[in-house]
């Protein structure tokens, strides 16, 4: 009796140091997306400059994203302003979010044979809008127009649209 009380008591011990081994272990994860609204934009007014007036030296007319205008060099603004406007674009998409605003280098206007290069775009707001509790936001846009010596007078129009992009952060 001596003997199976010891092990008895053995088997007790050797049970309460063995462990338990696991060559394998699982854990669980969800998987989920948010579709965002796309972001759009969409002009409102184009850009103009005006009536302006050249003479036998060079300049600008510079229209800021506010619409007011400014000139160098040999260009004048006449009394007869015409019609003013920097350009304006309804921004669109996922409320409070920030986006990029991208504008070109420059564009060629012309008037038959004659052309006239608008550079150096500016934008309201500047590089980064951020949408409102709405999803909405103007941009307005404003550049500069290189005004050649002595240009010949005419209607100058750009033959293909400016873009000007949006994308979110």
């Amino acid at each position: 009796m001596k003997h199976i009380t010891k092990v008895f008591a053995l088997a007790i011990v050797a049970i309460g140091f063995s462990t338990q081994v696991n060559a394998q272990a699982t854990a669980s994860a969800s998987a989920s997306a948010t579709i965002v609204t796309p972001i759009s934009i969409t002009k409102t007014v184009d850009l103009n400059f005006g009536n302006v007036g050249a003479s036998g030296t060079a300049g600008t007319v510079v229209i800021s994203p506010a619409g007011v205008r400014s000139t160098t060099g040999g260009v004048s603004l006449p009394a007869t302003a015409g019609t003013v406007a920097a350009a304006s674009f309804n921004v669109a998409g996922e409320a409070n979010y920030t986006y990029a605003i991208t504008l070109p280098a420059s564009v060629t206007i012309s008037s038959g044979a004659n052309n006239m290069t608008v550079n150096a775009f500016t934008s309201t707001p500047s590089a980064t809008g951020t949408l409102s509790a709405l999803g909405a936001q103007t941009v307005t846009v404003g550049a500069t127009l290189n005004v050649g010596a002595s240009q010949a007078s005419g209607v100058y129009t750009s033959g293909t649209p400016f873009d000007v992009t949006v994308n979110y952060n």
